[in-house]
């Protein structure tokens, strides 16, 4: 006699139950393997009968009620803790990662065996990882400081909490301020430049000023710059390591405005692809140019990095955004598309950043795309002009030409690509 479809159906999540709590059961008996037998409370055969269980449960919960599942986790909870204040008693280890693990195994058991399968195998996977990855965590953990700590709060508290309650709606002159628009802008550019920070701080000076440079421009290029013109004034055996660093943030500078203005306003990326490509790809050639010919010297300077987010800056960083969005719509309104090319090459010269979001935004409403990205461009051209001159007045002529040059023929081919394409 042939087994019913339904059997068969209930073996095969039943095994899958088993499974998982194998898979979990292998991380923790392996975690827990220097200890003699007997003194674990749970190993890799326990975590597969927990899984098993919880999938039995679920089971009888279709025949007999759910209460029954409820009544099996809770009977699960009382011997584990049990076991583990037994534990306590004798060792006096309070650790309960692995309680907490034999719960969970028990839930993706029943997940499995109530047609949650995907659902139930990766949060298992996900949960063996994380159980996993202790050491690397701890580790991670110890590295932090205060100041990283707090920025991540509020990072989160101005992501989380209050963006959320912003109103979503123009106010002032040409109903030009957006709350809502505004903070988030403000929470993407503060977010990749938290990012970039820890890019920074995990790829260091180590992998030398290349990597420094490349992960540093998702911060601030004109920091880089800056940071590493005084490196090269200080080293100059080490100017042309320097100067592959300042251009490789400087050409990081072109993908991240893209990627600004693509997550405001996606109809310009297709128009900016080209001009951003263009620059992008000369910068780093001319970067790696260098490099190449420096050999492999390290660079084992630690590049002093800032607190990579605070309050006030982001409050800082608003009211600039706002302020560049009124006048955006003030001078277009007086002087047409040409005011809106000098302010973009005013603003650049500070920060490319708050009039590339400003100006893709308008965009996204009744600016003309050609206009947004020549605007831009134009950003970014007083911008790379700024820089050149900072590496010229800090780290001297040579360094000045060796990120200037390159720089400026970016700028002019990239620009010209620009301006064909707004034509």
């Amino acid at each position: 006699m042939s087994t019913p479809q339904p059997e068969l159906s209930h073996l095969y999540t039943l095994g899958v139950a088993l499974a998982l709590g194998l898979l979990i059961g292998l991380e923790r008996g392996w975690e827990s393997r220097e200890r003699a037998e007997g003194r674990r409370i749970a190993g890799l055969r326990t975590y597969g009968l927990i899984g098993l269980l919880g999938g039995v449960f679920a089971l009888l919960g279709e025949r007999l009620g759910a209460a029954i599942l409820g009544f099996g986790f809770l009977g699960l909870a009382v011997l584990l803790v049990a076991a583990y204040y037994r534990r306590f008693r004798l060792s006096g280890d309070l650790g309960i990662t692995s309680m907490v693990a034999a719960l969970l195994t028990f839930g993706f058991g029943a997940l499995a065996v109530m047609d949650h399968l995907f659902l139930a195998t990766a949060a298992a996977v996900v949960t063996t990882l994380l159980l996993d990855l202790k050491p690397r965590l701890h580790a991670w953990l110890r590295k932090l400081t205060p100041e990283e700590i707090n920025a991540s709060f509020e990072l989160l508290l101005i992501s989380v909490v209050l963006l959320p309650i912003l109103p979503n709606q123009g106010y002032g002159p040409w109903q030009a301020l957006n709350p809502y628009a505004i903070w988030w802008m403000v929470v993407l550019i503060t977010g990749i430049g938290f990012i970039g920070y820890f890019a920074m701080k995990i790829g260091g000076a180590r992998h030398g000023a290349l990597l420094t440079g490349i992960t540093g421009g998702l911060v601030s290029s004109t920091a880089v710059t800056l940071t590493l013109s005084r490196f090269a004034r200080e080293q100059p055996a080490h100017r042309a390591a320097m100067a592959s660093g300042i251009l490789a943030a400087c050409g990081t500078m072109f993908p991240r405005i893209l990627l600004l203005a693509s997550v405001i306003n996606p109809a310009l990326f297709t128009p900016m692809a080209l001009p951003v490509a263009v620059a992008t790809g000369i910068i780093y050639l001319a970067a790696w140019g260098l490099w190449r010919g420096v050999g492999e010297q390290t660079g084992q300077e630690t590049l002093p990095l800032s607190n990579p987010f605070q309050i006030g800056m982001a409050i800082r960083f608003s009211l600039l955004l706002a302020a560049i969005l009124l006048l955006s719509e003030a001078l277009r309104e007086w002087l047409g598309d040409a005011g809106l090319y000098l302010l973009a090459a005013i603003s650049g010269m500070t920060d490319v950043d708050a009039i590339t979001l400003s100006v893709s935004r308008l965009g996204a409403q009744d600016l003309s795309t050609g206009v947004a990205v020549l605007a831009i461009f134009i950003a970014a051209a007083s911008n790379a002009i700024v820089k050149s001159l900072l590496a010229l007045y800090v780290g001297g002529p040579r360094l000045g030409w060796q990120v200037g040059l390159p720089q400026m023929i970016a700028i002019a081919l990239g620009g010209l690509a620009a301006f064909l394409q707004s034509a």
